[in-house]
């Protein structure tokens, strides 16, 4: 039955055939065959009563549905009401905050609380703390409800949705990753503060308490959670500058043709302090802009208007639907006339007062005026176009209260230099240097075989190395020597060596550590620990968590005490100081990682922190508070437990009044301080009955209730304090941050020296060599190998020579079939002579 049921449906709804032009359309009706009757598989019989109810029901005439008394019409069922209700489409759909505050209104206090902040802030999607939930409303009610799956409704004036706090983390990261601006509004209040204040009567004071989009999320305040949407890529945000060459002195404006432009870019990486600008000419074709873009994979693009067709139509093709890329515009007409440079200028002027002001260190003001003048001699070598992307960088920045990283945590480096080799888009695109032109993932590119980095700053590391190869001879020779001596270690003997845990207190015991596995087993644990390089900079930031302070200070303090075994000069049995290690460069990066100043520090900040407590997030018991540190913590603490004390004191006061020696406090399901009597006993008319058994009935006495309270407001004092001693304390990490950072850059590069190290070993590559500059330019290669078709192909790939000389043999014209491999054996030198220079 259920076939035919088909062939009728189907028949239902065919085509109709097209009538013939030649003949005119006839009026008689062509009938189908009937289908054959259908066999009757199975036989039913009903008793006589049943065929008797079953004809009854059968000719009865079918129920009439109740009409209305008004209209005559039928009264629809409830269900019917309700799948009406639920279809039927919004009669007006939610206005803008903007257009709603001009309407005669009126609103809840929360939905007011609401508008003010939409008003304040109309381009960021507001989670707005509300008890044990964030809502979204309006507007952005309707974006969660599409990007978040969750279901939106009405709620008074505005749509609303909702989520749970204990997944904030989750949701932030899901719309962020859709390019959107993330503002999370929370309580600036608690519940016994308030009902000691003014406030007493109206909403929880509310108030935006961090701003997140794709490049700033890593660095902003901590919202847990690291399983969508993070890893070790960068999250750069570049800002896009563009002037024409040929109108140099005419109006900005005037750019039309966009062709032979300058382009001037800064590439800002904020958690982890890396400023990359650059300024170069670029043709119509805007090959240097995707070299830029390609490199540095940016997540977020700052777009400084006007801009060329050219540049707009390329920009557009990177940040594409599928890319996620957040884009902002801005204006810099407000930029001519060195209106830039003064603008970056008044940071340092603005951030020289508040430091006079909050800090009276001499020690500190000297080592941030020595920052200042770096940062500063760095910004003003910059090009014109990259500090006009700087400052409007700046201005953009300021929203999410980071403005402060350009003068003191902010490294500032040249997209290119003379040093290093400049490739272009092209060439990453056909070498396959960062992806695989198959499917345009990482996998089988150059840069995934080269990386065997064991951490995440290290990776991001090897990434700047392989998109820019060295061009300097010392430096080159310099790389090549360390490499070939970690490589050499790797097959000399190994003590015993075991480190269990990130503990700098461990008690480990080694003679004469190897040099090799001393590295690799530093590297290694600090490749499970978290990515201490973000890490510093969110301290930097005074985002940073009590438990990834901890974990970030421990990592450096570990791999400093490590690397201090290695004693880069010891004395053998003649008495003569011998180097362990012999590469400038290893010994260079060894002591900067493990000075006596990093680790002394690093201990110094462990000390005056409770671990236990660090880890559980109890902030009240967070600091050490002994040698009159922290004395504010210790008054509140101290507060804390008066409060305590006179409310247990009122016990005896119970026991004297109720004539029982052995009364106590109780506490059931979470309630403290209850005093559980008999049914029979009186107690005073001002005592609250709680709960109550069968046999028994709990109490709270009116002294009670009162210490209760002054014991909350206590603990809620206490909160306070501790957290504006924890943003001091955070605020003081700028005297170490250069340091530490400096330490960690250091870890980065043995990270990415030992992974090339690894990568010699396991593919069976040599160290090349380099001729003089008197000798004539050649490249001799023997039995080189693809490196990325070796890796597809394993065995089968066939090795080959190439012998190119200035004075011999300087051409070659490489002839052969369709897929003969003539592009392959090109594409090898290139790679192979890139690698020379990475390596």
């Amino acid at each position: 039955m259920g076939k035919q049921k088909q062939q009728v449906i189907s028949r239902f709804f065919a085509p109709k055939p097209k009538a013939s032009d030649s003949q005119p359309p006839s009026t008689t009706v062509r009938l189908s065959p009937t289908p054959p009757t259908p066999k009757i598989a199975a036989t039913v019989s009903f008793s006589p009563a049943k065929r008797k109810l079953l004809s009854a029901h059968l000719t009865s005439t079918p129920k009439r549905p109740k009409l209305s008394p008004h209209t005559n019409n039928p009264i629809p069922s409830l269900h019917r009401k309700f799948l009406d209700k639920l279809l039927e489409p919004f009669a007006e759909s939610p206005k803008p905050f903007s257009d709603i505050s001009n309407h005669n209104k009126k609103y809840t206090p929360l939905e007011q609380q609401v508008v003010d902040l939409k008003n304040k802030h109309p381009d960021v999607l507001l989670m707005i703390e509300v008890g044990y939930k964030y809502r979204f409303f309006g507007q952005d009610a309707e974006i969660a409800a599409r990007v978040l799956g969750i279901y939106a409704h009405v709620d008074h004036n505005f749509m609303t949705a909702s989520v749970p706090t204990f997944r904030l983390n989750v949701h932030v990261r899901r719309l962020v990753s859709e390019g959107y601006k993330v503002g999370v509004v929370k309580q600036t209040e608690t519940a016994a503060i308030k009902a000691h204040g003014d406030n007493k009567a109206g909403p929880f004071c509310r108030g935006l308490s961090a701003l997140y989009t794709k490049a700033t999320l890593e660095a902003a305040e901590d919202i847990g959670g690291k399983e969508e949407g993070c890893g070790g890529e960068s999250n750069y945000l570049c800002c896009v500058v563009e002037k024409n060459i040929c109108a140099e002195n005419a109006d900005l404006r005037g750019i039309e043709s966009g062709f032979d432009v300058k382009i001037g870019f800064v590439a800002m990486e904020i958690s982890t302090g890396d400023v990359v600008y650059g300024e170069f000419n670029d043709g119509y074709m805007r090959s240097g802009l995707e070299a830029v873009v390609l490199s540095l994979a940016p997540a977020e693009l700052l777009l400084a208007s006007p801009l060329s067709k050219q540049t707009e139509k390329l920009l557009a093709a990177y940040a594409g639907p599928a890319s996620n890329v957040r884009v902002e515009r801005a204006s810099r007409d407000c930029f001519s006339d060195g209106g830039a440079l003064a603008e970056v200028m008044s940071l340092y002027e603005n951030m020289g007062e508040c430091k006079l002001a909050d800090h009276d260190e001499q020690l500190m003001q000297v080592t941030e005026s020595v920052n200042h003048k770096v940062a500063i001699e760095a910004i003003m070598n910059m090009p014109d176009l990259a500090v006009q992307a700087l400052a409007l960088t700046a201005r953009h920045l300021k929203q999410f209260g980071f403005d402060r990283f350009l003068c003191l945590g902010a490294s500032f480096r040249p997209f290119s230099s003379n040093m290093e080799m400049k490739i272009s888009a092209n060439t990453l695109q056909q070498l396959e240097v960062l992806r695989n032109n198959s499917d345009g993932t990482e996998s089988s590119s150059l840069l995934n075989i080269m990386n065997n980095t064991l951490t995440i700053y290290g990776s991001r590391l090897l990434r700047h190395w392989v998109t820019h190869p060295l061009c300097d001879r010392n430096m080159i020779s310099a790389r090549l020597d360390a490499v070939s001596e970690i490589a050499e270690s790797m097959g000399s003997y190994r003590a015993s060596y075991t480190v269990d845990e990130l503990d700098e207190e461990a008690d480990v015991t080694i003679v004469q550590p190897d040099f090799y596995h001393l590295l690799s087993t530093v590297l290694t644990i600090l490749g499970r620990s978290p990515d201490i390089q973000r890490g510093i900079t969110r301290i930097f930031h005074q985002t940073a968590s009590a438990s990834e302070f901890i974990a970030v200070i421990q990592a450096l303090l570990f791999s400093g005490k490590q690397l201090q075994r290695l004693e880069i000069e010891e004395e053998n049995n003649e008495g003569v100081r011998t180097k362990a290690v012999q590469s400038v460069l290893l010994r260079k990066l060894i002591l900067t990682a493990s000075s006596s100043s990093v680790v002394g520090n690093a201990a110094k900040l462990l000390s005056t922190l409770n671990k236990e407590a660090a880890k559980q997030g109890n902030l009240p018991n967070l600091f050490v508070v002994s040698n009159g540190r922290f004395p504010e913590v210790a008054k509140a603490q101290k507060a804390v437990q008066l409060a305590t004390e006179q409310l247990d004191s009122l016990i005896n006061l119970y026991r004297k009044q109720l004539g029982m020696r052995n009364l106590e406090f109780v506490s059931v399901s979470g309630t403290t301080h209850l005093i559980e009597l008999p049914l029979e006993v009186k107690v005073p008319l001002n005592w609250v009955k709680v709960n109550s058994t069968k046999k028994m009935i709990r109490y709270h006495p009116a002294e009670v209730l009162t210490a209760l309270d002054q014991l909350s407001l206590a603990n809620e004092e206490l909160m306070v304090v501790c957290q504006a001693a924890w943003s001091s304390f955070l605020r003081d990490f700028e005297r170490y941050y250069s340091e530490f950072q400096a330490a960690v850059q250091a870890l980065a590069t043995l990270d990415c020296l030992h992974s090339l190290a690894t990568l010699l070993k396991n593919k069976n590559y040599i160290r090349p060599v380099f001729v003089d500059d008197d000798e004539p330019v050649q490249i001799r290669i023997c039995s080189g190998r693809h490196p990325v078709l070796e890796t597809i192909l394993q065995e089968n790939f066939v090795p080959n020579d190439t012998n190119l000389h200035a004075d011999g043999e300087y051409c070659q014209i490489v002839t052969g079939p369709n897929m003969g491999g003539k592009s392959c054996y090109i594409r090898q030198v290139a790679l192979l002579a890139m690698m020379a220079q990475v390596e």
